[in-house]
């Protein structure tokens, strides 16, 4: 099926590497070391009035977008280029808007499933007509669930650790005996783009772009590593969920979750958002594509870009994609370093997982005037 295929494309696309993670580490730690970023110069302006329930507001502003990285090694495989997307570092503006505080729960989708009777991607039956290659018993709803391996293996072989599992989704996380009972405060997954933007859409809301993504995640910080600073664990304290222990057989918890946590388990950036780094991917409404960026930096500094006018086809399916932000549980210094600040991510936009959720923002609404006195 497209969805195991893809999903596990992206989890490889997406491994990263420990040579990086540490020259990442020492270039943040070295004053000396020449640096890309300018200095955030947010809007001044105050938020145009009451938050809504759930979001905090943003402010907008200039900053500079994307990641310093080498540009080879074992990070770039010949057949992706795993991280050089993220590159140029460039300035971008974007305007204020509202963000959620934290990723939409289950208690939240299920709100929305209740009220409008949708039915997600996952819980689809595939048709022969839009699969005609795929053999009769893969045409059933599923998804994507990562699988631990029993003990150590080659990194470079993720059908190891994906599979794709009948009756898997939102409901269901990791497949039918799965369930979501008591997970109302959990980041709802298994959830497909156009399921995010079905959702964002009975809100009252939308999907963030990458640039508000990015310029929100940073809070209000510049250049830095991490969403909260250049360590890791500043004082010995985790600051997110990602995999500890032995990448992809032993989570060892030492950030006190194994696997998926609850929404707002760690402190909040400098905007008061939750979970801008690790527990789940977001999606962000940008199409993807790896040249995105050497696009922007040629304009100078570019105003709330909505993303590429079209997708570039995943290589191996050529499926459509877009783009996801923040990392996830599985990240680690082993395999995966999509935690740190200005990387990306991306996915089939009909494919789910375990480890993909989203959160919204919304437009400030312009001021009322008053009328002029007759």
């Amino acid at each position: 099926m497209h969805k195991l295929k893809s999903s596990a494309w992206r989890a490889l696309e997406i491994g990263a590497c420990v040579a990086w993670l540490a020259a990442m580490t020492a270039r943040a730690g070295d004053a000396s070391a020449p640096s890309a970023f300018a200095a955030t110069i947010e809007n001044q302006a105050k938020a145009p009035g009451p938050a809504p329930e759930g979001m905090v507001w943003i402010p907008g502003g200039e900053f500079s977008m994307g990641c310093v990285m080498p540009s080879e090694g074992v990070c770039t495989m010949a057949t992706m280029n795993a991280l050089n997307d993220a590159q140029p570092v460039h300035r971008v503006y974007v305007d204020g808007f509202w963000m959620d505080t934290n990723d939409v729960t289950n208690a939240k989708f299920e709100q929305f499933v209740k009220a409008t009777g949708y039915v997600t991607v996952a819980e689809r039956t595939p048709t022969k007509e839009e699969f005609p290659d795929a053999p009769p018993e893969n045409l059933v709803a599923g998804s994507t669930v990562f699988t631990p391996t029993t003990n150590a293996v080659p990194l470079d072989d993720y059908f190891q650790w994906w599979r794709y599992v009948k009756g898997a989704n939102w409901r269901h996380p990791e497949g039918p005996r799965s369930s979501i009972q008591g997970r109302g405060n959990y980041p709802v997954v298994q959830i497909a783009y156009e399921d995010a933007a079905a959702y964002a859409k009975w809100a009252g809301k939308r999907l963030p772009t990458e640039a508000e993504w990015e310029f929100a995640a940073r809070g209000g910080l510049s250049g830095k590593t991490y969403a909260w600073g250049n360590e890791l664990k500043p004082g010995g304290k985790w600051m997110a969920n990602i995999y500890t222990g032995h990448f992809p057989y032993e989570d060892t918890s030492e950030d006190g979750f194994a696997g998926i946590a609850p929404v707002g388990q760690f402190p909040p950036n400098g905007y008061g958002l939750f979970d801008m780094a690790g527990n789940v991917w977001q999606w962000c409404s940008d199409w993807y594509r790896p040249d995105y960026y050497a696009q922007l930096a040629a304009d100078g500094v570019t105003r709330n870009p909505p993303g590429p006018a079209a997708s570039a086809s995943d290589p191996n399916d050529g499926r459509p994609q877009r783009a996801q932000r923040g990392g996830s549980f599985l990240c680690t210094d082993q395999y995966c370093t999509r935690y740190m600040m200005g990387t990306r991510g991306k996915g089939d936009v009909d494919t789910g997982s375990n480890h993909l959720g989203f959160r919204c923002v919304k437009d400030a609404q312009p001021e009322k005037k008053s009328a002029p006195a007759r």
